[in-house]
C-alpha cells in the first residue's frame, strides 16, 4: 500500500493538470458511472491528501474520495487520452491531460459533512501544515499497545506505513515492542519531528530515503540497496542483514499482523 507521500504527490500532481480546469470524468468499467456523471464538466478547485486518502474539490461542494489501497494505481498521459484498458474505475479528463484510475479501495463523493467525518476518524498527518501532534500523543502515552502497531493505527498518525514507522522507530532507538505509555513526551517530540523530517524527504524525492549521510553506500563502501521499494534503509526488509551502524543482524517479528523489523542491539527492549 502506498505510503502517505505517495498520496501527497498525487494530489500535487493532480492539482497541478487539473485545478482551474473543467474535467470532463467517466467509469469505463462502470462501477463508478454515477459518481462520474455528476462531477463531469465541473471545475476542480483543489486537490489534497490526507494520510492515505486523496480528496479532489469540486464545484457544488463536491468531494472524490480515492484510497488506493492495496492495489489501486494511476496512470497519465498528456493530449487525448488512449482506448481504455483492463478495469478503469475512473478517468478524469481535460484537454490538456488524464488520468486513469484502477483497483481502489475507495472511489466515491462525499459530502462536506462526510469529509469533516473522514477528517475526524484521522490522526495528525505529519506532511500537512494542521497536524496537531500532540492529538496524536494523547492516544500514545495513554496505551499499552506496543509503539509500532500504534504508529501503524491511522486513527493515531496519518500517512505512516510500515518503512516510516520502522525506519524512524530505529533512528530514534526505540524498540517496537515499546508500550505506548512507555514513550516521554520529549521522546514523541523528536520521533514526530523525524516523521516530519523523512516523510518532507520522500514527498520531495518520490522514494523513500532513511539513512543518514555517514550511512550511505559511498561513506562506507557497500552496495547500494536493490529494491523495488528503492531507496537506502536501515532495518526495512533487511532480516539477517548487518545493521549499518553496529553491525548486528538486523531481526524480524510479527507486530501487528506485519512484519516488522528492527535492531536488537540499537533498538533494546526496556525492562
Amino acid at each position: 500500500m502506498p505510503e502517505g507521500h505517495s498520496i501527497h504527490r498525487l494530489a500535487l500532481r493532480h492539482a497541478a493538470c487539473f485545478a482551474g480546469d473543467k474535467v470532463q470524468a467517466a467509469s469505463p468499467q462502470g462501477r463508478f458511472a454515477e459518481g462520474a456523471a455528476r462531477i463531469s464538466g465541473t471545475l476542480l478547485e483543489s486537490a489534497e491528501a490526507y494520510g492515505k486518502h486523496l480528496l479532489h474539490h469540486y464545484a457544488d461542494e463536491q468531494t472524490l474520495h480515492v484510497h488506493l489501497g492495496l492495489y489501486g494505481k494511476f496512470t497519465e498521459g498528456e493530449g487525448e487520452p488512449p482506448a481504455p484498458v483492463g478495469q478503469v474505475r475512473l478517468r478524469l479528463a481535460s484537454d490538456r491531460y488524464w488520468v486513469d484510475l484502477r483497483g481502489p479501495t475507495a472511489c466515491e463523493l462525499l459530502t462536506p459533512g462526510e469529509v469533516s467525518a473522514l477528517r475526524a476518524r484521522l490522526g495528525p498527518d505529519p506532511l500537512r501544515d494542521d497536524a496537531d501532534p500532540e492529538r496524536a500523543y494523547g492516544r500514545i502515552s495513554r496505551s499499552a499497545t506496543p509503539l509500532g502497531a500504534l504508529l501503524l493505527d491511522q486513527s493515531v498518525v496519518a500517512g505512516t506505513g510500515l518503512i516510516f514507522v520502522t525506519e524512524s522507530l530505529f533512528r530514534a532507538g526505540l524498540p517496537p515492542t515499546l508500550p505506548g505509555r512507555a514513550l516521554t513526551r520529549d521522546g514523541w517530540e523528536a520521533l514526530w519531528a523525524d516523521l516530519v523530517t523523512l516523510m518532507g524527504i520522500a514527498l520531495e524525492r518520490g522514494r523513500i530515503d532513511t539513512v543518514r549521510d555517514v550511512h550511505l553506500p559511498e561513506a562506507m563502501g557497500r552496495p547500494p540497496r536493490v529494491d523495488r521499494h528503492g531507496g537506502e534503509v536501515y532495518v526495512y526488509r533487511r532480516p539477517g542483514a548487518p545493521c549499518h551502524v553496529c553491525g548486528t543482524p538486523v531481526s524480524r517479528g510479527d507486530l501487528a499482523a506485519r512484519n516488522f523489523y528492527w535492531c536488537p542491539t540499537c533498538q533494546p527492549r526496556r525492562p
